[in-house]
């Protein structure tokens, strides 16, 4: 199954329950800290998990979205802005899209922030021509609506009533969808009430429950949260990890994809670590590229084979670094002495710590080498010393078995 790139944000809504705050200002686009958006963390967060294709369905006040967004790019990732001609509710504006649109993609409300692995969402195969919701468990559903599963399958929608209080599964608003389900969209319409319901009774509408934060704007006291909580959420621990011998087996400078095989509980700690919301980021020594035996653009080539494979385990991998370097190379422009880089040297922490927002307090390595160690000490975090054995089970021991 190809990794799915494209994240679609809904961010065209009208937001008249903020008053005056949404007057000039999209309700997406509030700010949660001086210059950070909202909308800013809810992107930030779809390019960590690898998706590429970012693009913005923009309505009300889209000029303002365009001018903040249309042609950015947060990593890897491009931001683009498709604006609907007039408004037509969540089903219109992703109907008008449908020329951009991937054979499958997510799509996100823009004004809600539900802090989840969405690569957990995209794992599995879809219903064909359906969909997948990502669903959240609260306390009371009154204000929300709920929503009935049956196995996977999502059974019914029930209306928000603030008679039927108690706890449910409501909306996350998020959904992974087949591009073919757009067929089924009739302009103006809400893709949440109109669409979804048709795709329930003909069997093809998924539900997955998480379990993360989640808070939507759409209220002033909400909007108010938001400001208290959501900008320190952009600040992570990270799992630091070695490549070769601790992720994939050690076969001498590997760096073809037919040679990956993947250490016994690799991936699933790669996954623990994801749902449990740590940056896993991969610090490499590469000397084969100094020493002549691989292009460095191997490299990328083999950590795209990584995530691809780690996509149908439903993780990721948030950042590589790699170094190519090595004092006794045969290729001159990559040999170099003592390479800040160069593990022992910390210079790829300390570079991803700059890179990214990250908790130091509750970050660490795992590595297979004293080199490792070392690095992870100049760098100022613990290091772990794997020898073996199932990788997520030793995760398990450093961050608990959640």
């Amino acid at each position: 199954m190809t990794r799915v790139k494209q994240a679609l944000f809904l961010v065209g809504g009208r937001g008249t329950r903020l008053g005056a705050l949404s007057a000039n200002t999209p309700k997406p686009m509030q700010e949660i800290a001086p210059g950070v958006r909202f909308l800013d963390l809810i992107l930030e967060n779809a390019a960590r998990m690898g998706f590429t294709d970012l693009v913005l369905l923009a309505g009300h006040l889209g000029d303002k979205v365009e001018e903040a967004y249309d042609g950015q790019r947060i990593g890897e990732a491009a931001i683009r802005v498709v604006r609907e001609s007039q408004p037509m509710g969540t089903g219109g504006a992703l109907a008008q899209a449908a020329q951009v649109l991937d054979e499958h993609f997510v799509l996100l409300n823009g004004d809600s922030f539900f802090d989840i692995n969405l690569r957990a969402l995209t794992a599995a195969p879809l219903p064909e021509g359906g969909g997948r919701l990502a669903l959240r468990m609260v306390e009371d559903t009154a204000r929300y609506g709920s929503v009935q599963l049956d196995g996977a399958r999502i059974s019914a929608f029930i209306e928000k009533n603030p008679d039927l209080t108690g706890p449910g599964l409501i909306n996350g608003g998020i959904y992974y969808l087949d591009r073919a389900m757009v067929s089924r969209i009739e302009a103006p319409s809400s893709i949440e009430s109109d669409v979804f319901p048709e795709l329930v009774k003909v069997g093809r509408l998924e539900g997955l429950p998480f379990d993360g934060y989640f808070l939507d704007i759409g209220l002033p006291e909400t909007l108010a949260q938001a400001q208290r909580e959501t900008a320190a959420m952009r600040v992570r621990p990270a799992a630091f990890l070695d490549r070769d011998g601790v992720l994939n087996e050690d076969h001498g400078y590997t760096h073809r994809v037919d040679d990956l095989t993947w250490i016994p509980g690799a991936r699933e700690a790669i996954r623990l670590l994801n749902d449990r919301g740590y940056r896993v980021i991969v610090v490499t020594n590469q000397a084969g590229v100094a020493r002549g035996y691989y292009e460095e653009e191997a490299i990328g080539v083999f950590h795209a084979g990584m995530q691809a494979q780690l996509a149908e385990e439903g993780a990721f991998v948030d950042a590589f670094y790699h170094c190519p370097f090595h004092a006794d190379g045969k290729v001159p422009a990559y040999t170099v002495e003592d390479h800040p880089d160069r593990k022992p040297n910390p210079g790829m922490i300390l570079r991803a710590l700059n890179d990214w927002q990250v908790n130091r307090e509750a970050s660490f390595l795992i590595g297979d080498k004293p080199s490792d160690m070392e690095a992870a000490r100049r760098a100022g975090l613990p290091g772990h010393l794997y020898t073996g054995g199932d990788l997520r089970a030793f995760v398990s021991g450093i961050i608990g078995p959640g």
